[in-house]
């Protein structure tokens, strides 16, 4: 892949990326509620997540959504019904405070991160756009599809490391129960919201 071809690649899974969406509200509410460290499994889970999903669209299963638009409903539904329950457990989060020993036994765990990736249309759509966009053909397919791959990867940690960072400094300012509750209200809710991008 040539390297102008490898840096609009990069500035197109960048944007879809860094932009606010489902991941991006999770690892901040993560970040907020259980601090940085503590949130690195669900940032790793999102971007395997990605990496699935990608593989996924590059070796075919991607155009059955495409030609079967009742499987798309069907992952409109699910990653709805999924990011409002989501939505709910953030917003109806208990008060905790983030000093050593005090907090929640453990974060979102690592698997729901992944599983999010499956259900979420944006994902999939920056997938299939990835995949259509700049998958090279013949000979060239297989490194085009890694090349997509690392750069996923890339995109994914620095604009992950970037959300948890926002969400950690967040939780620092966090120091009253009313205060926390009302973040983790606009976090939920933000949350939820991202099921209107789901529909448009």
């Amino acid at each position: 892949m040539e390297l102008s071809l490898f840096l609009s690649m990069l500035g197109f899974l960048w944007v879809a990326a860094i932009t606010p969406g489902p991941n991006n509200m999770l690892l901040t509410a993560s970040g907020a509620n259980f601090g940085f460290l503590r949130s690195i499994p669900l940032m790793i889970g999102i971007m395997i997540g990605m990496q699935i999903m990608l593989m996924l669209v590059a070796f075919g299963v991607g155009g059955l959504i495409l030609l079967y638009p009742s499987l798309h409903l069907f992952l409109k539904v699910a990653g709805s019904l999924y990011l409002l329950w989501l939505a709910w457990k953030i917003a109806t989060a208990e008060y905790e405070t983030l000093e050593a020993g005090t907090g929640p036994t453990s974060p979102m765990p690592f698997w729901q991160g992944g599983l999010l990736q499956l259900i979420n249309p944006k994902a999939w759509l920056m997938a299939l756009g990835a995949v259509a966009s700049f998958s090279l053909t013949g000979d060239a397919w297989r490194s085009s599809v890694i090349a997509i791959s690392f750069a996923m990867v890339l995109v994914n940690l620095v604009a992950g490391i970037a959300w948890l960072g926002f969400g950690s400094m967040i939780g620092r300012l966090l120091h009253s129960p009313r205060a926390w509750r009302v973040f983790n209200l606009a976090m939920g809710l933000l949350t939820a919201a991202c099921v209107i991008l789901i529909w448009l």
